[in-house]
């Protein structure tokens, strides 16, 4: 077989490049030395783009090779979402951005490990590094695609406004640390309202109050490559590849990129090329040249960059249609024509979204068929390539939304990534598909697929498929003899019965997972809500009194006592645990330690905290779900501040909950309460 055949590519087509990739990275030497030497000199650096312009790839194969660890403290580069085959119904109460960083920067260790852990408290946590002189070294952070913290609704944002938070907080506690935020260009303003986080936090740090640090929030944009540039792209790739660019070849094909990228914009804009492009372009070359080739000559690359883009282009709207439209490529060819009918940038607020869907324009954006631009005032998009506004050939069939080939592993790692970005739809293809291609024997493998597919369900508010899922994936494990992995999925299982109102089931699946992981405390902490839930709350403090015997500061078990010994009326107790847990983010442990307040009669601060409470909780979930537990024990304060009505009113809204419901053993102390309103 031809070498050229037999090996891979020297591009990397759509692929980020990696770090292991450094040598075969190029057109980027500039950047990545600027960018090396403002995240070494700043406290903030912003690395911003346009989609597709090769920030996280300068970033891995560009700047962090030029760093050495005798320099610095290099953490991996950090994301804020993730797609895992670890059960998320097993993991407590959680910031998901916080978790997702965390399990990008130690990838080995078990998600539950890490749901109750802060950014603070991660970084304090690691051993400080020095240099020969005994000086602390620098240690820098980077996390990749921040525009990810911009999506969704009131939930998110509380998620994000703690995030920033955190970050804030790890700055001021170490003047050592640095901090690169990379962004897409179309997210950059929303940046704008952290930056006084970050400012507070440089002030704070200063030793010296009379002359604060002033903060020093660097902003660096990533353009598109220059000629020369795109030129080293195209060529230096094929160092050791027994093949060579004959004279003027390669910047023919810098040229022709050139020329589309002019033409599509409509309007003269400054010279450059899209790296996206450009490794689509140049892949497809590789691809199409014959395995005798040792010079690419002008007359293979002639109406090649035309040829190559059209391909690329239309397979990826037949990808898209296929995923969202039932493979309506028509559809989506019809309304790329109508909006971009004059090649010019379209202002989103004059963009027309029924037809097609906003996730979908999000899809075209993300697989860089569209551009985000802020040349115009506001947000705006314009085409990629001209092109696309070119209707399907008559007699093409609808695209099939997954490959044709593929192993088991490739489409369980496709499934990951649409888990990553909430396509659950695609992911559930994905996971299927994996799992119908996974050998009956290879156990492990199918218990990991099994896992993801329950996570989907879960996600999607499935909860018997979930369960069936996770279920599936235990027994395999199990058959496998991993044992270790089995807990988290009973866990799992666990919480989904107690959610479902079956405690006695989920204790009987939490005490399964303990006897598989009997070092795994946060199976302990859940087997005690079971407990409590069940009507046996004295048992559930001796249980998290087991786990504060064996670790005195788990925050998660503090929080669970003190918000049970608060309903149990054991005020001194509770605000001892949840004093130590402060600061305190969830509405119901708020509202416990209100409860726990009002019962030494500080009624007045009590119902401050307890409106707050209410208000957070309001905003986290949907209104038609409420919190029975949370709702009982606002209620409770009502009535000892002498509010009966109102206590009357917190209390029916309690007794209907359901997100959970209001344990049994406490429904009739609600009816108390509603009865005593008279």
């Amino acid at each position: 077989m031809n070498a050229h055949k037999a090996s891979p590519g020297p591009y990397r087509s759509l692929r980020a490049f990696h770090r292991e990739d450094h040598h075969r990275f190029f057109g980027r030497e500039e950047e990545s030395r600027e960018v090396r030497d403002l995240w070494l000199a700043q406290r903030v650096t912003v690395l911003y783009g346009a989609s597709g312009v090769g920030k996280t790839s300068l970033l891995q194969a560009g700047v962090m090779p030029l760093l050495s660890s005798h320099a610095a403290d290099i953490l991996p580069l950090g994301r804020v979402s993730h797609g895992s085959t670890f059960p998320r119904a097993a993991l407590p109460s959680h910031n998901p951005y916080v978790l997702a960083l965390l399990m990008s920067w130690t990838p080995q260790t078990p998600p539950n490990r890490l749901a109750g852990m802060s950014i603070p408290a991660f970084l304090r946590a690691r051993p400080a590094k020095h240099d020969a002189f005994g000086d602390r070294l620098p240690t820098l952070v980077a996390i990749d695609q921040v525009e990810e913290l911009f999506t969704g609704g009131r939930r998110q944002r509380l998620h994000r406004d703690w995030f920033f938070g955190q970050l804030a907080e790890a700055l001021r506690a170490d003047e050592n640390l640095r901090l690169l935020l990379s962004i897409h260009v179309d997210r950059l303003m929303d940046l704008l309202p952290y930056e006084w986080e970050f400012a507070a936090a440089d002030r704070k740090s200063s030793s010296d109050e009379r002359n604060p640090v002033e903060i020093d929030w660097e902003r660096f944009p990533l353009e598109a490559l220059s000629f020369d540039g795109a030129v080293a792209a195209v060529q230096e790739p094929l160092q050791g590849t027994g093949r060579v660019f004959a004279e003027g070849a390669a910047e023919q094909v810098v040229r022709d990129l050139v020329k589309v990228r002019t033409r599509t914009s409509g309007r003269q804009r400054a010279q450059g090329v899209e790296p996206v492009q450009l490794q689509v372009v140049c892949e497809a070359l590789w691809r199409s040249l014959p395995p005798e080739t040792i010079e690419i000559t002008l007359d293979h690359v002639r109406d090649h960059v035309d040829t190559a883009l059209s391909e690329h282009y239309d397979k990826e709207i037949g990808k898209i249609a296929a995923e969202r439209l039932n493979g309506d490529d028509r559809r989506l060819r019809a309304w790329l024509r109508r909006t971009f009918a004059d090649r010019q940038p379209v202002r989103q607020s004059a963009i027309r979204t029924k037809e097609i869907g906003r996730s979908v324009i999000a899809l075209l954006v993300k697989r860089h068929l569209l551009r985000a631009d802020q040349r115009m005032g506001e947000g705006s998009y314009e085409l990629a390539y001209d092109r696309l506004l070119q209707p399907a050939a008559p007699g093409d069939p609808p695209a099939d939304p997954l490959p044709a080939r593929g192993t088991p592993e490739d489409f369980l790692r496709e499934a990951e990534n649409a888990l990553r970005e909430g396509d659950l739809l695609l992911a559930a293809a994905f996971g299927e598909e994996a799992l119908n291609r996974a050998a009956a024997g290879d156990l492990p493998l199918r218990a990991r697929i099994e896992s993801l597919l329950g996570n989907v369900a879960h996600d999607h508010g499935d909860l018997d498929v979930a369960i069936a899922h996770y279920s599936s994936a235990a027994m395999s494990f199990e058959t496998a003899g991993a044992a270790t992995a089995v807990g988290p999925l009973l866990t799992a299982i666990g919480r989904l019965r107690l959610a479902q109102g079956s405690p006695a089931k989920a204790v009987s699946e939490l005490r399964a997972a303990m006897v598989r992981a009997p070092a795994d405390l946060t199976i302990q902490t859940e087997l005690a809500w079971a407990l409590w839930h069940g009507g046996h709350p004295e048992a559930a403090v001796g249980v998290l009194n087991d786990v504060l015997e064996r670790e005195g500061d788990n925050t998660d078990a503090l929080i669970s006592r003190g918000q049970i010994l608060a309903g149990m009326g054991q005020a001194r107790a509770a605000l001892r645990d949840l004093d130590r847990a402060k600061p305190l983010r969830w509405p119901f442990a708020k509202v416990a330690h209100a409860l726990a307040i009002a019962q030494v009669d500080s009624v007045t601060q009590a119902q401050q905290e307890m409106v707050e409470a209410l208000a957070e909780a309001a905003a986290d979930h949907d209104p038609s779900i409420e919190h029975g537990p949370l709702l009982l024990y606002a209620a409770q304060v009502e009535k000892l501040a002498g509010k009966t009505v109102s206590a009357a009113d917190l209390a029916r809204r309690a007794i209907s909950a359901r997100a959970p419901a209001l344990p049994g053993h406490l429904v009739d102390h609600a009816r108390e309460l509603v009865v005593s309103a008279g």
